[in-house]
């Protein structure tokens, strides 16, 4: 069934989902808040370790690694609702207990058990969607909450710093408001309370409130709302959540293009996500600044650097996708859309790596946005009209751990790579008389985002393989044999 026009008014409407989308939005920030807090202080512990702080990433990366069959099978046991105010839950002890914490090894403890705890959130999330909202606004429904998650978490990680800032400003202000008042009980608790309010521990009592408030938001959906029966009446027990795994891979196996459509997600992301660990190091030598900077001081004091800045770009690129992608499914087919988002991502790699000018690298940044919220919501809207309730939480889980894996990959390999071009091949190459290529200087950086391109265009290349021309054979195959029983 198409969406209506008016289908983003009907969402908005429906009291459910509006307070599911803002649990979401709260919680995605309090994700990546905690890591863009926690990154000084393990700076700090680690005496300037950049292996500490990427500590940090496989930490959060890991559980999908090692628990994504688990997770998938309880989720398809148990009210959807109920699991993401536990995991709200969890996460809020969690984020506490980093006030009372400070080694690097019970950092990266408390970050592993957090992720832990949202990986069952978000593949609980997708699934709860089919049930709290209308047929016909499954698609937009699902393209909203993905873009808003990824600007969440582009909004966690680029305004942290902000966000402290303002809270120890405010926190300061209200102590010389509280002094000059004279009240001998308040200014005794504002002393006590200084110490957990101010430096790092204020960032952890902020990102406590963002649990709270996707946990509250959450408890007030009304519990008859979720349409959701368990697949099973079974008790709870290990071999019944191994099988269902093993369920949930067979299904994957039996169904090629959804089997198409994660490992192009691998594959396109192990490419694309070495925009994180080099490309965000390569802006650094581009021609240009912060747009408008000078004419606007307070907008550089929040952008913090050219890396958050981009970031903000990427996340208007994703809000925009949020709006459009639903009316371009209207207009051309998931099976095509998907495809024609990694190829078209590959292409704004080559340019962004030849690119020598911030301001384009910006608005890149806003387009490489566009084609990733392109890329997950197409994918997501396939999962939502080809797989059935009782198993659609382990296939989306399933497609979180694909994505969390192949970014720790990326950011496992890129890196390497690039040190290793920087100072091999580029004296292997100029032992050859060659520096440039044309005009564009052969740096590391650049030839690790060109070949990182090649890799995310083989993504797409395979995507159109096995999602467009194998469902486009498929239907040439019914139309066929349809006009087979016809022509008898």
């Amino acid at each position: 069934m198409e969406t209506t026009a008016g289908s983003y008014i009907n969402l908005w409407r429906n009291s459910a989902f509006r307070k599911l989308w803002v649990a979401q939005f709260v919680s995605s920030m309090g994700d990546w808040l905690i890591i863009g807090i926690l990154v000084p202080t393990v700076t700090e512990l680690s005496g300037g370790s950049s292996m500490a702080v990427a500590g940090l990433l496989v930490a959060k990366i890991l559980p999908a690694l090692l628990l994504s069959s688990l997770v998938g099978a309880i989720i398809d046991r148990f009210p959807r609702r109920e699991i993401m105010l536990v995991a709200d839950g969890v996460r809020l002890l969690l984020v506490l207990l980093l006030l009372v914490v400070n080694t690097l090894w019970s950092i990266y403890l408390v970050v592993f058990l957090m992720e832990t705890f949202s990986l069952f959130f978000w593949p609980a999330r997708n699934a709860l969607i089919p049930n709290i909202v209308a047929d016909a606004d499954v698609k937009k429904a699902n393209s909203f909450m993905y873009t808003t998650q990824q600007v969440g978490m582009v909004l966690g990680l680029a305004t942290s710093g902000a966000i402290m800032r303002g809270f120890e400003s405010l926190v300061r202000a209200t102590t010389t408001v509280v002094t000059q008042l004279q009240f001998t009980p308040l200014i005794d608790l504002m002393n006590r309370l200084s110490p957990i309010l101010l430096g790092s521990r204020a960032g952890y009592f902020v990102d406590s409130l963002t649990f709270i408030l996707s946990g509250l938001m959450i408890l007030l959906i009304h519990k008859g709302t979720e349409r959701f029966t368990p697949h099973t009446d079974k008790p709870l027990d290990a071999r019944e959540i191994g099988r269902d795994a093993i369920d949930s891979f067979r299904f994957l196996r039996e169904h090629a293009e959804l089997r198409g459509i994660l490992i192009s997600v691998f594959i396109g992301i192990v490419g694309g996500g070495a925009i994180v660990p080099v490309g965000l190091n390569y802006i650094a030598t581009l021609t240009g600044t912060i747009p408008f900077a000078d004419q606007f001081p307070a907008l550089a004091a929040f952008a913090g650097s050219q890396q958050i800045f981009i970031l903000t770009w990427m996340g208007v690129g994703m809000a925009s996708g949020a709006i459009l992608v639903p009316r371009v499914e209207k207009r051309l087919p998931v099976k095509l859309l998907f495809p024609a988002s990694i190829a078209t991502f590959a292409i704004g790699m080559v340019i962004f790596a030849l690119n020598p000018w911030y301001f384009l690298a910006c608005l890149l940044a806003a387009g490489g946005g566009f084609c990733i919220s392109m890329l997950t919501v197409t994918g997501n809207n396939y999962v939502v009209q080809h797989v059935s309730d009782e198993i659609r939480g382990r296939v989306f889980t399933t497609l979180e751990s694909v994505i969390r894996i192949s970014l720790l990959i990326s950011m496992i390999i890129t890196s390497p790579v690039s040190d290793f071009i920087a100072t091999v091949l580029r004296v292997f190459l100029a032992d050859f008389g060659i520096t440039k290529f044309l005009w564009w200087d052969l740096t590391g950086a650049r030839l690790t985002l060109l070949l990182s391109a090649c890799v995310v265009g083989v993504a797409a290349w395979y995507a159109f393989r096995k999602v467009y021309l194998a469902d486009s054979s498929w239907e040439q195959n019914a139309h066929t044999a349809h006009m087979g029983e016809s022509d008898v």
